[in-house]
């Protein structure tokens, strides 16, 4: 798979689990009314994050939003802020990977860069869809919980005798599109991060570097000795000897020897 294809496939993937999100966060089935026990009834309710509604048997539905903040339950309020920051994240996780595709050229920008938009992005869908999952499990777990106390504070101790006057929620369609919207943006996220490996640009190549064997020219000339490479050495490492032999001679006598030591 080349790095454009997969670059795109991840970018398109993280989109549309972002537009899942949004779209759980804003829907109002995330906990419905269970039926089990009343299979026909006049009025059904169903709850999301930011009203409860009730629709009636004639077609008519009626919401209320939650006007109040404090009165909410703890976890409905973590769960809202695990919604909005995977949402924040995701959207600028889409703005970054815009620019960061291989197809779209924006001035002189150079590979380098673009990996590096690529990863960022790719590390904000992960964390966005991390977030959602996250929101949606817990009040998922907050369902399941409520549903099982309501189970035996429904057994009352005449005779085992089961009421049903009292209201019990199930899971709504929003936690399955929250779970589905979170896993693909969680997806998208890895792809892009997998596409940020081939877009780095490869800094294996080495300079290459010639090596000469040295040697050494030896030249005579009728008026001395003249010793000489091929490379040109400084001229403090060249020693020209001139004036015959008889100063070479004089030379070679005043440098010591292992024999004047005898």
């Amino acid at each position: 798979m080349s790095v454009t294809v997969c670059q795109g496939l991840g970018f398109v993937v993280s989109a549309l689990g972002l537009a899942g999100v949004v779209a759980a966060t804003c829907m109002d089935q995330w906990s419905t009314q269970d039926l089990y026990n009343n299979p026909v009834t006049a009025v059904f309710n169903y709850q999301g994050l930011w009203r409860s509604c009730v629709r009636e048997s004639s077609g008519f539905t009626e919401c209320r939003g939650y006007f109040t903040l404090l009165g909410l339950p703890a976890m409905l309020q973590a769960v809202r802020a695990l919604m909005i920051v995977g949402i924040v994240l995701g959207v600028i996780g889409i703005l970054v990977s815009i620019f960061a595709l291989k197809c779209i050229r924006i001035g002189s920008m150079e590979d380098s860069a673009k990996a590096k938009m690529t990863l960022t992005s790719g590390i904000l869908f992960i964390i966005s869809g991390v977030c959602a999952i996250i929101g949606v499990s817990v009040f998922a777990n907050m369902l399941v919980t409520n549903f099982w106390m309501s189970t035996a504070n429904m057994y009352g101790s005449m005779g085992g005798m089961v009421q049903t006057v009292q209201t019990r929620y199930t899971f709504g369609a929003a936690l399955f599109v929250g779970w589905v919207a979170g896993g693909l943006t969680l997806i998208g996220g890895v792809m892009m991060c997998i596409a940020c490996r081939g877009l780095t640009p490869d800094d294996s190549n080495y300079k290459a570097v010639s090596y000469h064997a040295s040697g050494h020219n030896v030249a005579y000339k009728p008026g001395g000795l003249k010793a000489s490479t091929g490379f040109g050495p400084p001229a403090r490492n060249q020693k020209i000897y001139e004036g015959g032999p008889a100063r070479a001679e004089d030379e070679a006598q005043s440098q010591p020897s292992k024999y004047d030591y005898v």
